[in-house]
C-alpha cells in the first residue's frame, strides 16, 4: 500500500513541475513514506533522515505515511523534518520547495487522495488500491489510526482505471486495501442488477466485473481477512480465468485465545477449514486452465501443455504476543504443519504506541521470540519445498519481470513462485513484462 500512495504521490509532484532523482542524498525535496506496522521499519527511518540533512543541509524532508501523526517520532525528528503530511492529505497540500512551505498539517481527504493518477513505476504490473483504512482494530495493529476507517473509491472509478492500464499493455493488476473483500460500492451500471436490492457490489463482484474486461492479463489481490472470506469469493476466484490461484490469508497466530486478544474475529479450526474450502473450490471443481487465460484444445493435446499449479497459500503470522505462552506457540506450530504454507512472513512482535495491546507487558523475551520464528522458518522451509517439488518437470506460464544476466531472467508464477528463466535459444531480446511458458 506504501509502494502505491508513493506512486500517486509523484503523479501529484510531477504535476507540480517537480522532476524525479535516485539520488536522496542530492534531491532538494526528500519525501519520506513511512511504515509504522513494526519497529524495525519505524527504526529504519531514525537513521536515514539525520543522513539525507548532513548530507544536504538545504533539502527540505516531508515525512507522511503510518508515522506522520506519531508525537513521540515528531519530537525525536523534530529538527530534521520541515514538514510532516498525512498520505491522504495529498491532494490539498501545495509542495513548495521554499521558505514558504506551511508549517502545520492540512486537514484529510480520502477519497480525493485515492483518485489521484499514479506515476507507476513499472510499465507491465500496477498496483490499484480499491480503498484505503481499516475498521477491523485487531489489537496489534496501527492501522486504524495512522489511517483511519475504511473509505473505498466507487467501482466505476477503479473499472476505468484498470482499463486504461489494460489498454496500455499491462499484464499484471493487483487490487489493494488493508482488508479487499470489506469492499462496498454502488453499482457502476444501473443495467447490471448484481444486487438490485440494496445497489450495493461487494468485492466479489468488483472481481468478477475486473475479469470480465478484455485483454490478456492477471489479476492479484491483497490482503484479505479470514474472517470475510466468503463463500462467494472463493467462488468467484475459481470461476475467474484471469484470477491468479494465490491467497493472502494473514493468520497471525495458531492458538484461540491469542487470536481472542488479537481481536481476530474466528479461531484456528475455522481457519483451517477455511483454507480447506479453498484448496478444494480452486484445486479440485474448476477446469483445467492456463491461471490467466482458457487452455484450448490444442495445449490440451500439445506435449508442451500448460499445467494448471494449485492454488497457494501465504500468510502473515506474529510470535511473541503478550502473554503468548510456550504451549500457545506449539499450536501455531501445529497450524503450519497442518496448513503446509507456500510462503509466511513471520514477525516478532513489537508493541505500537496507540493500539490496544500497547497496555499489555511485552513479556516474551526477545531471544524467545527469535527460537519461535526460527521454529516456524523450519517448518515452512520444509512445507514450500514440498510444494515447490510438485512443479518439476511442468510447464507452466511466467511473467517475466526482470533481467538477471545475458540470457537469464526472472518472472514469477500466477502462484506467486520465483522463476529464474534461462532463454539461450530464444531469440528474443527483451522478456521483461511478457508472458512465456517455462518448463520447471
Amino acid at each position: 500500500m506504501n509502494y502505491a500512495d508513493s506512486e500517486r504521490l509523484a503523479g501529484v509532484l510531477e504535476k507540480q513541475g517537480y522532476k524525479r532523482t535516485d539520488n536522496k542524498y542530492q534531491s532538494d525535496l526528500v519525501i519520506v513514506n513511512t511504515c509504522g506496522v513494526r519497529q524495525s521499519a519505524e527504526n529504519r527511518i531514525y537513521g536515514l533522515i539525520p543522513k539525507i540533512k548532513k548530507e544536504h543541509p538545504g533539502a527540505k524532508v516531508i515525512v507522511t505515511g503510518c508515522l506522520a501523526e506519531r508525537k513521540d517520532v515528531k519530537r525525536r525528528l523534530e529538527k530534521y523534518v520541515d514538514e510532516w503530511l498525512t498520505i491522504n492529505a495529498i491532494t490539498n497540500y501545495q509542495l513548495r520547495i521554499t521558505n514558504e512551505m506551511p508549517k502545520k498539517n492540512i486537514g484529510s481527504d480520502n477519497s480525493n487522495y485515492l483518485n489521484i493518477r499514479p506515476l507507476y513505476e513499472s510499465k507491465f504490473s500496477a498496483f490499484v488500491p480499491i480503498g484505503n483504512g481499516c475498521d477491523n482494530f485487531c489489537s496489534y495493529c496501527v492501522v486504524p489510526y495512522a489511517r483511519g476507517r475504511e473509505v473505498y473509491r466507487p467501482a466505476k472509478e477503479i473499472l476505468a482505471e484498470i482499463k486504461n492500464l489494460v489498454k496500455r499493455g499491462y499484464k499484471e493488476i493487483i487490487l489493494i486495501a488493508q482488508n479487499v473483500n470489506s469492499y462496498k460500492s454502488q453499482i457502476p451500471n444501473p443495467n447490471d442488477q448484481i444486487n438490485s436490492k440494496n445497489k450495493q457490489i461487494d468485492f466479489a463482484d468488483l472481481l468478477r466485473m475486473v475479469n470480465g474486461i478484455k485483454g490478456d492479463f492477471w489479476i492479484r489481490f491483497l490482503t484479505s481477512h479470514p474472517k470475510d472470506m466468503s463463500d462467494k469469493l472463493i467462488k468467484t476466484m475459481a470461476q475467474g480465468e484471469k484470477i491468479c490461484p494465490q491467497v493472502y490469508l494473514p493468520v497471525q497466530a495458531g492458538d484461540n485465545e491469542v487470536l481472542k486478544r488479537m481481536n481476530r474475529g474466528y479461531t484456528a479450526d475455522n481457519y483451517i477449514k477455511l483454507v480447506k474450502k479453498i484448496r478444494h473450490s480452486l484445486n479440485d471443481q474448476i477446469p483445467a486452465c492456463l491461471a490467466g487465460r482458457q487452455v484450448t484444445n490444442d495445449q490440451k493435446n500439445s506435449e508442451f501443455k500448460i499445467w494448471q499449479p494449485p492454488v497457494s497459500i501465504t500468510t502473515d503470522l506474529i510470535v511473541g504476543f503478550p502473554g503468548e505462552t510456550k504451549q500457545q506457540f506449539d499450536n501455531s506450530l501445529k497450524l503450519f504443519r497442518t496448513i503446509k504454507f507456500d510462503m509466511a512472513y513471520i514477525s516478532e512482535y513489537s508493541p505500537r504506541p496507540g493500539t490496544a495491546a500497547y497496555k499489555l507487558a511485552d513479556n516474551v523475551a526477545r531471544v524467545e521470540k527469535r527460537n519461535r520464528k526460527d521454529k516456524l522458518d523450519k517448518i515452512l522451509r520444509r512445507t514450500a519445498l514440498a510444494n515447490n517439488k510438485k512443479y518439476l518437470g511442468k510447464t507452466v506460464r511466467v511473467l517475466v519481470e526482470k533481467r538477471i544476466k545475458a540470457g537469464e531472467w526472472f518472472g514469477k508464477t500466477a502462484t506467486g513462485k520465483d522463476v529464474r528463466i534461462k532463454n539461450y535459444e530464444l531469440k528474443i531480446t527483451n522478456l521483461i513484462g511478457k508472458f512465456v511458458n517455462v518448463k520447471i
